[in-house]
Formats: structure tokens, sequence, C-alpha cells
């Protein structure tokens, strides 16, 4: 018999230890309570597994989870059991013998929530298993990568509309952190959902500080942040390419950090061990591609790093979201350059995707581009691109703490077009700047470009400073690129009246981000008010040992959320430990008795 509104809270307060609901997690779930498709828009951390597991226990009926990857399967499964929620997945990492015992378990009702990704479900074999059970919800996690307008494609995920035409009457919950209104309305067409109730959840991380610098080093930059901000702590390093997310974990091992790789081209024992050791250790740093990214679970990942220029906001958004689940203070810290953007651009072009979708993905960089060149509020530009009012200012960005300014470069960029049109705009950035620096090179000499007019006019600025000016020329749409093999630079109509001098070209300041490096720990970001940092440790220290003898992350016994707010409440016996944020009834059965124990020992030394 299905459960009531009052019955929904005990479980939440039972088996999650929270005493109420986040954002809109309250409405999505009475949605889907009453039978309605559901899209849920919430941002990473906020809470979107709640709204299908805490149904799953009051619907009568088995609840599906499409989910992308398996080790995010094994984590969910894992972290419900510490719930006490009985859960199962079927992937391809069970043999016949652990696939059957999973599809019992379900038939019998023991279990009520099945995992499975988008290429199992869709088998005809799990359909007809599926069929035979009473299914009363299928959740579609990571529901972007069903859009043709997602920053993730996955075929099979576009196919899972086939789910509608066999389980009719089933309610479907889609979610995702991030989608902007033309990517909601394709999801919603994707899935055939049937009028849904659509839910928008804030899309503001404000614990997540936002910081964007240029490319001048970028390990000693990369150094330079962690040390001063992030010393022994958790957190994600991303890269664009395989070659170079193995180059910069060799880099930082070399510097003394606890760092290793992850990309789809490591062996599965690397990746897997890899993954083993990020679940588990403290002050481990993961330096990957975006292959490791819907799979992480993890709260207290203090930082996320970018190297290189993400695709989309919507792909910089998840990444970045990815930091500081536990909404504790964290950062989200990127480099970039004009290589970026080329490369990018290239890599576009290259492919046999379809035009429109081309076109969309150019947009997509440009706006990417343009959170990078804003001197306005980062927090502010986010939440405008998803649709969200916000405040000018959140003084909790790199442009509202260190404001840059703007200067007059219209004889620079006057300098700029006319060497891209004396040489035919028909060359790609580095041989323009040779142009404009008098390079003595064989190829300037071979083209008689040492003939022009323009030839040794920009020898004042460093090829740095023209490569700045060319990429903000570029994302302001001065100067397009006009052949992607060649790289080749070309002029647009908005140039013409900064020629004529009818116009003044302004772009911002350089600031550089060089400075010494303190290889003192540095403070956490991370302030506590409790004043109990002893406490804590030790808190700390025997969940470890705990989550050690069990074989799960430490995260899955208690959160750092949890265990600062046992050093607030500091707890005497089960009943106020109840009282403590996460800890419900099971976990209270589970550990209560040793970490009550551990803090009267505190008290009393």
């Amino acid at each position: 018999m299905q459960k009531s509104k009052s019955d929904i809270h005990e479980l939440l307060k039972s088996h999650f230890g929270y005493d109420g609901f986040r954002l809109n997690q309250q409405a999505i779930i009475e949605s889907i309570m009453s039978g309605q498709d559901t899209l849920a828009i919430m941002p990473t951390g906020g809470g979107k597994s709640i709204c299908y597991q805490l149904p799953a226990l009051a619907l009568d009926g088995v609840t599906v989870v499409i989910s992308p990857l398996i080790s995010l399967m094994q984590d969910q499964v894992t972290g419900l059991s510490e719930n006490g929620i009985e859960a199962v997945y079927l992937n391809s990492s069970l043999n016949f013998d652990e696939r059957k015992q999973a599809q019992e378990k379900l038939e019998s009702g023991q279990a009520k929530i099945v995992y499975m990704a988008p290429e199992g479900v869709l088998n005809p074999n799990q359909v007809s298993f599926l069929r035979e059970l009473d299914v009363a919800l299928f959740a579609i996690d990571e529901a972007h990568c069903v859009s043709q307008w997602g920053h993730e494609f996955r075929q099979d995920y576009r196919r899972l509309f086939e789910l509608r035409e066999v389980f009719p009457k089933v309610p479907f919950l889609a979610l995702t952190a991030t989608a902007d209104e033309k990517t909601r309305d394709d999801i919603c067409a994707q899935l055939r959902l049937n009028k849904p109730n659509i839910f928008i959840s804030s899309f503001d991380r404000a614990n997540i500080r936002y910081s964007i610098q240029e490319r001048e080093s970028e390990i000693v930059q990369l150094e330079q942040f962690i040390r001063a901000n992030h010393q022994d702590q958790c957190g994600i390093v991303y890269c664009l390419s395989r070659k170079k997310v193995e180059k910069v974990a060799t880099e930082l091992q070399r510097l003394g950090f606890n760092a290793v790789p992850y990309h789809a081209g490591l062996p599965k024992r690397t990746r897997e061990r890899n993954q083993r050791r990020f679940d588990v250790e403290e002050n481990l740093i993961v330096v990957a591609t975006i292959a490791f990214g819907m799979g992480i679970d993890r709260p207290d990942v203090r930082f996320v790093a970018h190297l290189d220029l993400p695709k989309s906001i919507e792909g910089y958004y998840q990444e970045t979201g990815r930091a500081g689940r536990d909404g504790e203070a964290s950062q989200a810290w990127m480099i970039y350059g004009l290589a970026d953007v080329v490369k990018l651009s290239q890599m576009l072009e290259q492919t046999d995707a379809d035009p429109k979708y081309k076109k969309h993905a150019r947009e997509k960089l440009n706006q990417m581009l343009g959170l990078c060149e804003s001197l306005t509020c980062r927090r502010h530009y986010l939440l405008d691109y998803f649709g969200e009012d916000s405040p000018k200012e959140c003084g909790n960005c790199d442009a509202c703490l260190e404001p840059q300014d703007q200067w007059d470069a219209t004889k620079e960029g006057q300098m700029l077009f006319s060497a891209i049109y004396r040489t035919g705009q028909s060359f790609g950035a580095g041989h323009v700047i040779d142009v404009l620096r008098g390079s003595k090179s064989a190829k300037i000499k071979e083209r008689r470009h040492d003939q022009l007019s323009v030839y040794g006019i920009g020898q004042s600025l460093s090829k740095t400073d023209w490569n700045r000016i060319i990429r903000q020329c570029l994302t302001l749409g001065y100067i397009r690129i006009t052949d992607w093999d060649y790289r080749s630079l070309g002029l647009t109509e908005l140039c013409r009246p900064i020629l004529r001098g009818e116009d003044t070209l302004m772009l911002k300041k350089m600031k550089s981000s060089m400075k010494a490096i303190n290889r003192k720990k540095a403070p956490s970001t991370v302030h506590l008010d409790h004043g109990e940092d002893d406490l804590f440790a030790r808190l700390r220290a025997l969940r470890l040992e705990l989550a050690k003898e069990k074989g799960i992350p430490p995260y899955m016994i208690f959160s750092d959320k949890s265990l600062h707010d046992m050093c607030a409440i500091k707890p005497e016996n089960s009943d106020q430990m109840l009282m403590v944020h996460g800890v419900g009834q099971s976990k209270l059965d589970a550990y209560g008795s040793k970490f009550l124990d551990e803090i009267k020992q505190g008290a009393s030394s």
C-alpha cells in the first residue's frame, strides 16, 4: 500500500537522517507519488537521488533507475545498504549467479530499487524480465544525455523513449544538473513525457568560489593554487587529453602531491585501483579527462581545477559541481588560453556531426569563452546563462574579489586587423604575430611579408600579449577563424569602425597570477565554527578505521558535515545522536555507540 506524506517524512529521517527536504525535493516526490511524469533540474550535490530513492520505498512495485556508469551504480547500492535500504544493480559486471540472485531479490520484493545502464535496460531479455515485475517508476539520471543538444552524447540514452511504448502507464522521472530551456524541451520530447511537471531548483552553489586565470605556466600556477588553498585535501584536475593527464599527474607527484591519473586509455585494473583510492584516501588528487565524471559521489572534494577550456558552460558547471557536495567551502579554478579555443574549435570542425549540431556546439564554446573573458561576476554570468536572476556581484569569485580593469586597445587592434588584412586573411595567429613583431624567419621572407607596411609595427608587445589580444578579439567577434585546417584568421564587419577610428576597442587588462610559492601548509578553506578540531580529527580517524574494516568509502559511514555536527552538538545518548545531520536509525544502530564513546572520551580527556 502506498505511503502517505507523513510516512514520507518518517522515511526521510529514519533512513537518511534528514529532518527536512532541500530545494524542490518534496514537490518532486509528491509529483512522482501522484503518478505524474516529472523533469527535475537540480544542482550537483542538491540531493537528486533522494527524489527517486524515497518514492521507491513508498510506492508499490519496483523503481528502475537508469544510470550511466557501473561504478556509480555500485556506490549507490552500497550507500543505500548503509542506510538500511535493499537495492541491486543489473549490469555487465555480474556473473550468471550474481545476476540470478539480484533478479530473485526483485521478484520477491526484498529489493525495491534496481540500477541499470541504458544499454542494458533496452536489451530484449531485460525488457521481458521487467514486464514480469510491477514497475512503479523509471528514473533517468543524467537526463541531459537524452537531448540532441546535451553536452554529453550517448546514443542509447536517445532510445529510452522505447520504454514508454512498452510501459505506457509507468511514470518517468528525468533528472539532471544542467539543462537550458532548449535542452529541457528536448528532453521532454525525446522521452515522450506526458504533460510533465517541471521543477527547476536554483543553480547557485554558493559554497563554491569560481576563479579563472590566463595560462602562463600551468604547472607552476596549479602548484601555487593547491599549496595556497588545498594542501592535503581531495581534488580533481581536469585535462583535455590523455597524454596531458599523465604528464600533469607525474608533475604533481614530482612536486610531492598524492596524485594519480585517470582516463579511458589506462588499463582497467589501473583505473579501478585509482578510482578506489579516490574513494578512500583523504588527500588524493585525481588528474583526469571527463571520463572521470558522472560516477563521482564523494561529498568532500574541496577543489576542481581545469587546465583546459571545457566545451560548454553545461560541461563546466557539471564538472565544477563535483566540488563541495557537502556544502562546505570549495573552489572551482581554471586556466585557459588561445590554444584552447583553436584546439576545441578544430576538433569540432573535424567531426562528422550534423551542421546544425556543429553550429550549436560553436555557440556553446563561444559562451564558455565569454565566461572566461567577462569582467563581470562569474556566478552572475553562470546563473544568467541558465535563466536565473541573481545579484550583479556575489562576493565569492575572482571577478568580485579582485576586479580587472579595461584598457584602450584601439591602436593595437588597428595594427592587428591591418596585419590580418595585409597578409591576405590566410594565416594563423602565429604568423600574424611574427609579422607584427618583425620576425626574421624564412617563412616571413619567403612570402615577402617583411616588405609589408605592418611588418614590425607591434614589436613593443610580446607574443603572449598579442595572443591575448587575438583571443579577446575572437571572443568579441572582431575576427574569426576562416580555415580550420590552417587556423587562418579573417576579419568581420565589426572591425571596420575600429580601423576607421570611429570606435574604440576596450579589452581586459592582464593581471599576472604568478607569485612566489609559499611552501608552508596553507590554512584550509573549510572554516570550522565549533572549536573542536581535535575531536573532529578523532571522529575522522574512527570513521576511516570503520570504513577500512567494511571496505567502503569513509563518506558512506558519515559525511564531514555529520562529523562537524557531532562536534557542535556533542550528543550523549542515542536520542541526541539522532539529532545529528545524516544520522538515521540504520546508521545509529550500526555506528552510533562507537561514535558516542569517542565523543564521551573526548569530553573526559
